[in-house]
C-alpha cells in the first residue's frame, strides 16, 4: 500500500521539525546568562544572584569620594544619567533635611527592586524546569519517530503494486498494508504532538526573554540606587569633617568596649552606660501619654529633617521597617543550634542584600563582634536597642542618628560568622535581628509594619 502525497508530506514536515528543534539553543544554558553588555563585572549588585560572587571586605566600608569615582567608570549607566544623579545630589548640599529624604527614598527603591528580582527569578527558574521537561518529551520521541520516517520513506520510494499481488506474498503484503494503516495514524498524532510541544519551547523561549528584559531593567534600578546612596553618604561625610576627631574618639572607646566584653548583654550595658554619661538620657515612655492615631504616627515618621526619634519606641510598635528582604528561617525563642533559645529572630537574605535602620536611633556600636560577624547596635531611646548581626559591609559611624529605613550595610555572599545555626547553612548570608529592652531581649513579633518578606 503507497502512501499517499499528503501524509508523505505530513510525515517527512514532522522529521523536519524534529530536525529543526535540535537547533533551538537552550535557554537553561544560555538564556539566563548576563547579557554582554551588561556582565556580572559590570553590576555591583549582580553578585546578589551570582552563583561564585566576588569576595567583599570583612571590614566596614563606608564610602569616601574617591569610592563613589570608582563606582562610576565601573558602571554601565550612560554618562549623562550619572552627570543628572550627581547634579541632583549636589543641589541637596548642606540640606541634610532633603538628603535624609533622598537616602530613605533610595533605599526603599532598592528594597523593592530586590523583590521583584527574586520573583523574576523564581519565574525564570520555573521556565527552566519546562523546558527542560518539553525537551525530554522531544528527545524521547526523536529517535523513534526518525527510524519509522525512514522506514515508511524507503516504502514510499518503492511502493508495492496495488493491483499485481505476487501470489506468493500476498499474505505479506496484505500484513505490510495493514500495519501501515495502523502506524499512519499514531505517527500522525506523535508529529501534532511534537509540533505542539515545538510550539510550546517557542512560547517559553519568548517569555524567558521578555523576564530577562524585566530583571535586566531593575539591575538598572539596583545599579542606579547604589551609586546614588553611596554619593549621598559620602556628601554627607564631607559635611561633618569638623566632628571627624570628635568621632574617631568616640569609635576607639567603643571599640575597647567590644574588645572586652564577652556577651552581647555585657556589650550593650556599657554601650549605654557610656552613652548615659556622655548624652542627655532620653526619657522614659509615660504611661499617661495619650494614645497616637495612625496618621499622627505617619506624619511623625515623615518628618525627615529630624535629629532624634520622631515618636518614643513604644509608640512604634507595628511600625518598624523590616531591616532587609529575605526568609525567616529562626524565630524568636527556638532552638538556636548551640543547646539554647534564639533571642532574636534569623533571615536568609540574597548575597549583597541592602540592610536599612529598623527604626530611628543613634548608632551605638558598629564593627565586627565575636563570631558575629559586622554588626550595629541601635540605641532606639527609652532604655531600648536593636541589634543586627551578620552583616559584611557598614555604611554608618559610631555616634551618628539615623532614621528608620536609612541604609547601614549590606550582606555578603554567604553566612558570616555562627552566631546562629539555620536549615540554609552557610551558602547564603544570614541577618540576625534581636530587640531589647532594659538589655533583656524581647520578642519583636508584632512590632514589624509587614510581615517578612519572603524572597
Amino acid at each position: 500500500m503507497a502512501l499517499g502525497p499528503r501524509k508523505r508530506w505530513g510525515l517527512m514536515l514532522a522529521g523536519l521539525l524534529l530536525a529543526g528543534s535540535a537547533n533551538l539553543p537552550l535557554m537553561a544554558q544560555t538564556e539566563t546568562a548576563p547579557p554582554a553588555e551588561t556582565s556580572a563585572d559590570d553590576l555591583p549588585l549582580r553578585g546578589s544572584i551570582s552563583t561564585t560572587p566576588a569576595p567583599q571586605p570583612a571590614g566596614p566600608a563606608i564610602p569616601t569620594q574617591a569610592d563613589v569615582e570608582a563606582m562610576e567608570q565601573s558602571m554601565t549607566l550612560g554618562q549623562d544619567r550619572i552627570d543628572a544623579l550627581k547634579a541632583e545630589i549636589a543641589d541637596m548640599e548642606g540640606d541634610r533635611t532633603r538628603q535624609n529624604a533622598a537616602l530613605i527614598a533610595a533605599a526603599q527603591r532598592v528594597k523593592l527592586a530586590e523583590i521583584e528580582v527574586a520573583d523574576v527569578e523564581e519565574r525564570l527558574a520555573a521556565l527552566i524546569v519546562q523546558e527542560l521537561e518539553v525537551r525530554g518529551r522531544l528527545d524521547g520521541s526523536n529517535a523513534e519517530i526518525a527510524n519509522v520516517l525512514a522506514a515508511l520513506e524507503r516504502i514510499s520510494l518503492n511502493p508495492p503494486p496495488p493491483l499485481i499481488v505476487d501470489p506468493d506474498d500476498a499474505l505479506g503484503s496484505a500484513r505490510s498494508a495493514m500495519l501501515i494503516a495502523a502506524i499512519v495514524p499514531q505517527l500522525q498524532a506523535k508529529a501534532e504532538a511534537v509540533t505542539s510541544d515545538l510550539k510550546a519551547l517557542t512560547d517559553i523561549k519568548t517569555q524567558a526573554l521578555a523576564e530577562e528584559s524585566t530583571l535586566k531593567a531593575n539591575y538598572e534600578v539596583l545599579e542606579e540606587e547604589q551609586l546614588r546612596i553611596a554619593t549621598l553618604i559620602a556628601a554627607r561625610r564631607q559635611g561633618i569633617d569638623q566632628r571627624n576627631q570628635e568621632l574617631e574618639s568616640e569609635e576607639a572607646e567603643a571599640v575597647a568596649l567590644a574588645s572586652r566584653a564577652t556577651t552581647l548583654q555585657e556589650l550593650i550595658s556599657s554601650l549605654s552606660r557610656r552613652a548615659t554619661a556622655v548624652n542627655t538620657p532620653t526619657p522614659a515612655a509615660d504611661p499617661d501619654a495619650p494614645v497616637l492615631t495612625p496618621e499622627q504616627i505617619q506624619l511623625a515618621l515623615a518628618n525627615t529633617a529630624r535629629t532624634e526619634p520622631a515618636l518614643p519606641f513604644g509608640n512604634v510598635r507595628g511600625y518598624l521597617t523590616m531591616p532587609a528582604n529575605g526568609v525567616n528561617v529562626l524565630d524568636y525563642g527556638s532552638s538556636d543550634g548551640f543547646g539554647g533559645l534564639s533571642h532574636g529572630v534569623s533571615l536568609v537574605t540574597r548575597a549583597e542584600a541592602q540592610v536599612v535602620a529598623p527604626a530611628d536611633g543613634w548608632v551605638l556600636y558598629k564593627g565586627p563582634y565575636l563570631n558575629y560577624g559586622q554588626i550595629v547596635i541601635l540605641n532606639t531611646g527609652q532604655n531600648y536597642t536593636a541589634l543586627l548581626a551578620g552583616l559584611d559591609a557598614v555604611s554608618v559611624d559610631i555616634g551618628q542618628f539615623v532614621q528608620m529605613g536609612m541604609p547601614l550595610g549590606t550582606m555578603g555572599s554567604r553566612t558570616i560568622g555562627r552566631s546562629v545555626t539555620t536549615n540554609a547553612g552557610a551558602a547564603q548570608p544570614t541577618l540576625y535581628i534581636e530587640l531589647r529592652q532594659n538589655n533583656e531581649p524581647i520578642d519583636p513579633t508584632g512590632w514589624w509594619a509587614n510581615p517578612t518578606q519572603s524572597g
